[in-house]
């Protein structure tokens, strides 16, 4: 299984909303000890188990809107299809707390997605959608994702990326539809 974070390589993006699949990666690979130190398929990886199950943990450095070269190189050496391979991004159509499994469909605006779709032409691989809330109304959506969270939101940020990194271990550990049933529709900050 591959477990893809999305995000921007470099300091000046760090903790960036367009970087937050970045974080959850960081937060799997603290809590299951895989050390995200090598480099190859155009990114920084680790591998090692999860839920008593193989996975690598990726994180592209090809920036965000070519993140497709690197998800298909690792699936590729891997010989992982669609239906094992986690993308983990940010989202603006959920709100900040929430956080939703999803399986197919389209990239909705998300260039990281869509190059994704095209490197792998298809779809259906999961999702795991980690709510960052709309611009305000008139807001540039590009300068909006590649800006930090506000400062009540890295409060709670830590909390988020905890819960989505135990939603990924959950896809590992129930299955897909058993993950999805539990946890889709809960916004962790307002239970």
């Amino acid at each position: 299984m591959v477990i893809a974070g999305l995000g921007n390589p470099g300091e000046r993006y760090a903790v960036t909303r367009h970087n937050v699949g970045f974080m959850v990666v960081d937060q799997l690979a603290a809590r299951h000890q895989i050390s995200l130190k090598k480099k190859g398929h155009q990114g920084l990886y680790g591998i090692g188990r999860c839920g008593g199950q193989q996975v690598m943990l990726l994180q592209p450095q090809t920036f965000m809107n070519l993140s497709g070269a690197s998800v298909a190189s690792a699936c590729k050496s891997l010989d992982v299809t669609s239906g094992d391979l986690v993308v983990i991004h940010d989202e603006i159509d959920l709100p900040f707390g929430e956080v939703r499994i999803k399986q197919g469909g389209g990239h909705g605006g998300h260039n990281g997605l869509r190059h994704i779709d095209q490197a792998l032409s298809t779809r259906d691989y999961i999702r795991v959608r980690v709510g960052v809330d709309r611009p305000p109304a008139g807001a540039d959506v590009a300068a909006y994702v590649l800006k930090s969270f506000s400062a009540s939101e890295k409060k709670q940020l830590t909390t988020v990326l905890m819960y989505a990194a135990e939603i990924v271990e959950a896809i590992i550990d129930q299955g897909l539809q058993k993950a999805m049933c539990n946890y889709n529709g809960r916004n962790v900050l307002n239970p």
